[in-house]
């Protein structure tokens, strides 16, 4: 798990069956320190609806994202499982 910046959201005319229906999300994965980014930016398949701008908890687990597209061959491989609230 790792927390990570929503910064858009992606669109495919073209994309794998599994993903038919899915929000694609672009997020900025960060250091632990929650502001300085870790790597480059990845797509996410959103769970909890989040939108630019929001602090997410995203995950690799590929299984995880497997039961919940119900497909054994999807190519997606990281999903938002949180929103973090700054409160």
């Amino acid at each position: 798990m790792q927390l990570a910046r929503v910064i858009g959201t992606a669109t495919a005319t073209v994309k794998h069956p599994s993903l038919e229906g899915a929000k694609l999300l672009v997020v900025q994965p960060l250091m632990a320190d929650g502001k300085a980014p870790d790597g480059d930016p990845q797509i996410s398949v959103d769970t909890v609806s989040a939108g630019p701008g929001d602090l997410v908890l995203i995950t690799s687990d590929g299984r995880l994202l497997r039961d919940l597209l119900k497909s054994s061959t999807t190519p997606a491989r990281w999903s938002t499982i949180a929103l973090i609230d700054n409160a």
